[in-house]
């Protein structure tokens, strides 16, 4: 891949695998460092990446082989905790639908949420996921139903549950 086509791809590729990774770990800030970082790495080995055939999907697990490194070293962190974040100033209210979306998505296990991401917005097939994630199909399906039941649950509208029969 030469630097022309690298860049290409880059230009193709980022906000896509940046939205994937964001959905992955819930934090768009952390989505965007891992994926930034991902294509750091993949800068230094272009050349193996047009052979392997899938760059994007090499990049995508580095990134989030990268998530899970950082969430584990800030896990045992203790300074984590001490650190704060101050919102910015001046940022519209967030739509309420992609609020309890995105809470839903968090409180799934993190690996349900993987699935759920690398199926419905990357688009893969079962057997994709598998051979992306190195678990097996029916893992995957597993994890689908689980995940699907998981969300249906969670984002149930209590109104429609009350409405009287007709």
């Amino acid at each position: 891949m030469t630097v022309e086509e690298f860049e290409e791809f880059y230009a193709q590729a980022v906000a896509r695998l940046t939205g994937q990774l964001y959905v992955m770990t819930g934090d768009l800030q952390e989505a965007q460092d891992v994926v930034q970082e991902a294509f750091v790495k993949a800068w230094v080995r272009r050349g193996r990446l047009e052979r392997d055939g899938q760059p994007e999907a090499w990049i995508r697990t580095v990134a989030w082989r990268l998530a899970v490194s950082r969430w584990r070293f800030r896990r045992r962190s203790a300074d984590a905790w001490g650190r704060g974040s101050g919102a910015p100033e001046h940022v519209a209210p967030p739509d309420p639908d992609h609020v309890v979306l995105v809470g839903a998505l968090r409180e799934l296990p993190a690996q349900q949420r993987r699935t759920l991401t690398l199926h419905y917005l990357c688009d893969l097939t079962v057997e994709q996921i598998a051979g992306e994630t190195g678990l097996s199909t029916s893992t995957i399906k597993t994890h689908l139903v689980r995940g699907r039941a998981a969300l249906a649950h969670r984002l149930r509208d209590p109104r429609m549950e009350e409405a009287p029969d007709v």
